[in-house]
């Protein structure tokens, strides 16, 4: 049974995605209304999903996931950031902090439900296509993308050609079909980019391959594109 943490300021938000994730069967270990709370509570309860509010006081839902995931122990929580706009700075920053993923606040349940299944099956990303986009609106080359680019050295060819793919928002399905190898392998090639690069998500890999330049604004959904 998927175990959630639900962060919200807004006591009758939060207790109505506690509902609901109750009656679908989630077990909910804990509820918190600012970051502060949320980081102690994701150290008591150890859930695998947070769904973090990313504009509260005090601490941020983006400072709460820095700091969850820098000391969370293995395996780390998926952090599914929740948010009113999709094209936003803040959900940016999160995805940079190494956020699994965001749902937009008025999503209906079935949608919740099946991002919270998702990313606490280890899909790290929901809704790549927009991601991508929010990535382009908001990515600029890091100061540090110089560091980036060596540590993309550490890569095989392979494993550059599927984090450049990933980038431009392709599912594991059509990067499959694109260089002609399993879903599986796919998967794998990800999964050892990001364990080299010491990435905590799908979407972070997307961020770092932005920033480094390994993919550009613009630059088409495909590879030569």
């Amino acid at each position: 049974m998927t175990r959630a943490l639900v962060v919200d300021d807004q006591f009758l938000v939060r207790a109505g995605l506690v509902a609901l994730l109750r009656a679908a069967g989630i077990d909910v270990v804990g509820e918190a209304g600012d970051g502060e709370e949320a980081v102690a509570q994701a150290a008591a309860t150890r859930p695998d999903v947070i769904l973090m509010d990313i504009r509260m006081p005090g601490m941020s839902g983006i400072a709460a996931t820095e700091r969850i995931l820098a000391d969370a122990e293995d395996p780390a929580p998926r952090i599914l950031i929740l948010t009113t706009f999709d094209l936003d700075e803040y959900v940016y920053s999160a995805l940079r902090a190494g956020a699994s993923g965001f749902l937009l606040k008025d999503s209906g349940p079935e949608r919740l439900l099946n991002a919270v299944a998702a990313v606490g099956g280890g899909d790290t990303l929901f809704a790549p296509s927009v991601t991508r986009r929010l990535v382009e609106a908001f990515a600029r080359p890091a100061e540090h993308a110089q560091r980036l680019t060596s540590d993309l050295s550490a890569l095989t060819a392979r494993e550059t050609e599927v984090l450049r793919l990933t980038a431009r928002g392709l599912s594991n399905l059509e990067i499959s079909d694109h260089l002609f190898i399993s879903e599986a392998t796919v998967k794998t090639h990800l999964n050892r980019a990001m364990s080299k690069l010491d990435l905590a998500s799908r979407a972070q890999a997307v961020v770092l391959a932005y920033e480094s330049g390994l993919v550009t604004p613009g630059g088409g959904r495909r590879a030569g594109c």
